[in-house]
C-alpha cells in the first residue's frame, strides 16, 4: 500500500498532492505579471509568448497537462501573493528571489542570474561626482534613485544603497521618463532592463551612461506555495535537467525575435 500522504489520480497513479492536484485538474495554472516584459512573456498578435511562457509550457507537457496563464497582477509582489493564498500553482514571471517573498512562498533554484546595474544622467551625475572617481562615487551614492513601487530593487535600493533618496515609480517607462527630464540622477534594475535601453536606442548613451555591480547580483526563480514541497523539488529537477540555460546574452538575443 502507497503512503497515505500520496493521492490516487484517474490513471492509477499514486502522486504526491501537489502533482496530484495538478494532475487531476488537467491543468497548470500560472501567475504571470499582466504587464507585458518582453523577452520574457508579452502579447504578440494576440498570442501570449516569451521565454517564460516557453518554460511554463514546458513544465505543463512534462506533467501532460494544459498550462493556464492568471495575469491578474499588476506587480511583481501581486504575482507572489496570488502563489502564497493558493490560487496558482506556480509564479513565473521575472521575479526576483528575496528574503521578504520567501517568507511567504519557496522559490526555486535560479535559472538565471543578472548583475544589479544602474543607467545614470550624464549632466545629474557629473555635478555630484566633480572629480572623484567612479567607484567611490557610486558605492556611496547620495542621489536621487528611481525604482519600480513593489519590486525587488526597492528593497535592493534602501540596502545597498542607504544614502540615496529612493523613488517609487508605477512603471519602469515612468522611471526611464523621469530619468530623461532629469527628476531622478539613477534608475536601478537588472543589467538585462539597463542593456535593452542603449540596444533600443543607440544614441542614448549621449545622455546617459550605465554601471553594471558585478558584485551585485539578481537570481530570477519559481515561486511555488509552502503546502508544495514534492511540486518544489519536481520542478527543480526539472530545471537542473534542461539542456537551454538562459544568460543575459541569450535573454538580449531574445529581443530581435
Amino acid at each position: 500500500m502507497p503512503p497515505s500522504t500520496l493521492v490516487k489520480v484517474a490513471d492509477g497513479r499514486f502522486l504526491a498532492p501537489g502533482i496530484a492536484r495538478i494532475v487531476n485538474r488537467g491543468e497548470l495554472v500560472v501567475a504571470m505579471l499582466g504587464v507585458d516584459t518582453p523577452p520574457f512573456f508579452y502579447m504578440k498578435n494576440g498570442e501570449l509568448v516569451g521565454l517564460e511562457v516557453d518554460l511554463a509550457k514546458a513544465i505543463a507537457k512534462e506533467l501532460k497537462v494544459k498550462v493556464r496563464f492568471d495575469r491578474s497582477a499588476r506587480t511583481f509582489n501581486e504575482v507572489v501573493d496570488i502563489v502564497a493564498r493558493q490560487e496558482a500553482d506556480l509564479g513565473i514571471s521575472k521575479l526576483s528571489r528575496t528574503l521578504a517573498r520567501a517568507q511567504m512562498i519557496s522559490f526555486t533554484d535560479p535559472y538565471i542570474r543578472l548583475n544589479h546595474a544602474f543607467i545614470l544622467n550624464r549632466v545629474k551625475f557629473a555635478e555630484l561626482a566633480r572629480d572623484r572617481p567612479l567607484p567611490v562615487v557610486v558605492r556611496e551614492f547620495k542621489g536621487s534613485i528611481g525604482v519600480i513601487a513593489k519590486s525587488s530593487f526597492s528593497d535592493y535600493a534602501s540596502k545597498n544603497f542607504p544614502l540615496s533618496e529612493l523613488r517609487e515609480f508605477p512603471t519602469w517607462d515612468a522611471v526611464l521618463k523621469a530619468l530623461e527630464k532629469g527628476q531622478i540622477m539613477a534608475a536601478y534594475r537588472d543589467e538585462f532592463e539597463i542593456k535593452r535601453i542603449l540596444k533600443s536606442d543607440p544614441t542614448a548613451s549621449l545622455t546617459l551612461r550605465t554601471v553594471t555591480f558585478k558584485d551585485l547580483e539578481d537570481t530570477l526563480g519559481i515561486a511555488v506555495g509552502i503546502q508544495d514541497p514534492t511540486l518544489l523539488a519536481y520542478v527543480n529537477q526539472f530545471l537542473s535537467e534542461g539542456s537551454e540555460k538562459l544568460t543575459i546574452d541569450k535573454v538580449l538575443k531574445a529581443l530581435d525575435k
